[in-house]
């Protein structure tokens, strides 16, 4: 298998390098900073919702394209997801002129689904993420195409852990840096190009509390599979996690830490009033962790905090302001 090494990180994010955003980051130091987390909080926030298709997912999706034969492109390419990694799936595959079939879940956000479509990829849609998952190996078996994992593999982590490197080059001297964790395909990329440019660098992992997947794997000393599910942060609600996310992130995360849904709406609703970002909730999971479970622990202290996505419609995202507010 291959190792995610530093070596392999750096050699990953030069190979990509032409065909990524450096996303920037932003000190946020506002008096609501300041209150909540006292004047020696420094918070920097890493906007990765400026990336390609509007999340981290293009890094991962684009590394695994590139160790793709030419076969393999000729035949095309299938994902699965519940949007964010689909519409990347998509970009890759309309960026190297290769056929996509992908897997959506009927329950994903119109302008998601909408998106995908548009970048020209066939649209499948199923009623649950298991069916996905069958319909995924059908279609790698029937058909010969070739499957991006929403989440897993190492050249899924290595490409995730390109935005780590990025952000340990630009900003100094973190005391630690909070990810957030759907299956594990970000964090364990994050968490490992952290550790190994940072060794004293604290990383936390942050989960809502309705799909605590690598908390439960973590109990468990395996990945493991959630029968159930319930989050308003649809992206982080991954049902299982795999073998090499599981192992990076049991390897390079100091913690695991819960949010709950009025949480991640709460920070969500901080997040457009102070910083005028409109992120959808999982956007929003890292800040809930720092305002709410890690304040006390992270006073202080210089923090990273990973911004990571922004799909999301106007009318839902006005609805979760919402409920925030009420």
């Amino acid at each position: 298998m291959t190792e995610v090494t530093r070596a392999a990180i750096e050699s990953t994010a030069d190979a990509l390098a032409a065909q990524l955003v450096v996303t920037p980051v932003h000190r946020w130091k506002t008096d609501v900073v300041v209150e909540h987390l006292g004047k020696d909080t420094e918070v920097q926030l890493k906007l990765e919702l400026l990336q390609h298709t509007g999340t981290f997912k293009a890094r991962g999706a684009l590394n695994v394209m590139a160790h793709f034969s030419a076969e393999q492109r000729a035949r095309g390419i299938t994902a699965i997801s519940a949007g964010n990694h689909a519409i990347a799936a998509a970009w890759v595959a309309a960026q190297a002129g290769v056929p996509a079939k992908v897997v959506m879940l009927r329950s994903a956000n119109r302008v998601r689904v909408e998106r995908c479509r548009a970048l020209g990829a066939e649209l499948l849609l199923v009623d649950d993420a298991e069916a996905g998952f069958a319909l995924v190996e059908e279609l790698v078996q029937r058909e010969g195409l070739s499957f991006i994992h929403p989440f897993d593999g190492p050249y899924t982590s290595l490409g995730s852990a390109t935005l780590g490197l990025e952000l340990s080059r630009q900003v100094h001297g973190l005391d630690a840096v909070i990810v957030p964790i759907g299956g594990g395909g970000l964090a364990s990329g994050v968490a490992a190009a952290i550790k190994l440019c940072s060794p004293g660098c604290a990383v936390f992992g942050v989960e809502p509390e309705g799909a605590p997947t690598m908390t439960a794997s973590f109990a468990a000393g395996a990945p493991v599979r959630l029968e159930t599910m319930d989050t308003v942060a649809d992206s982080l609600a991954a049902p299982f996690t795999g073998p090499t996310s599981y192992a990076l992130c049991r390897e390079h995360l100091d913690e695991i830490v819960l949010v709950s849904d009025e949480q991640i709406l709460a920070a969500q609703a901080l997040a457009f009033a102070d910083l005028k970002l409109a992120l959808e909730p999982a956007g929003a999971a890292s800040t809930a962790a720092l305002w709410g479970p890690l304040a006390e622990r992270l006073r202080g202290q210089k923090v990273g905090v990973i911004v990571c996505g922004t799909n999301i419609d106007g009318q839902t995202f006005a609805a979760q302001l919402a409920r925030s507010a009420g």
